[in-house]
């Protein structure tokens, strides 16, 4: 089984929200986070290498299990998060 939060956010406003799901939880914790908040546009601002890099400090922090992207996410961010938790 798995636990986790997908969607609504970027990963620095999930941070909290998985570090206390990962606190409580006995199962695996998953975060897949926006790629940031949307902007006035419709948009999603975050670049690859700043989604890598939280989701990299989540994973390092052992906050989650696995990891990866919602709205907003290229290949190009999966690729940055695959290789920042690895």
């Amino acid at each position: 089984f798995a636990v986790g939060l997908n969607c609504a956010l970027g990963a620095p406003q999930m941070r909290p929200f998985v570090q206390r799901l990962g606190q409580a939880a006995d199962c695996y914790v998953f975060c897949y986070p926006n790629a940031g908040l949307p902007n006035a546009m419709g948009g999603y601002d975050d670049s690859p290498g700043a989604m890598g890099k939280a989701l990299g400090e989540f994973a390092a922090s052992g906050l989650l299990n696995m990891a990866g992207g919602c709205c907003g996410s290229t290949p190009a961010h999966i690729a940055a998060i695959r290789e920042a938790v690895t």
